[in-house]
């Protein structure tokens, strides 16, 4: 570590401001809002994110197949439940079929 003097303060000090400025930029690009993530959905705002129709979500809800929230005659829909549903219907690839079935077999010998 170089030693400043006096006259090397400033510069030093801007540099120093300049890099946190940096860093704090790509933390904040990294991580999204918390706020981001617990945010609500009116059913427009779920229709676009899943890119489904209206009339299908309505669907959905009406046979309980989508998380969704009521209170009175509005239905809000929680981005990381929405998320969550998505990837619960997530199908296995091949491989990991394949995978599963030897690791179950390897367990019965």
């Amino acid at each position: 570590m170089e030693i400043l003097t006096f006259d090397q303060l400033p510069k030093a000090v801007s540099e120093l401001l300049e890099k946190v400025s940096k860093i704090e930029h790509i933390l904040s690009q990294e991580r999204p809002n918390e706020s981001d993530a617990d945010s609500l959905f009116s059913i427009k705002q779920a229709s676009a994110f899943l890119n489904l129709s209206i009339s299908t979500i309505y669907g959905k809800v009406c046979r309980r197949e989508i998380p969704v929230s009521k209170q009175g005659k509005k239905l809000y829909f929680n981005k990381t439940e929405l998320l969550a549903w998505i990837r619960s219907g997530r199908k296995s690839t091949l491989a990991e079929v394949v995978n599963s079935v030897s690791l179950t077999r390897g367990k019965r010998r």
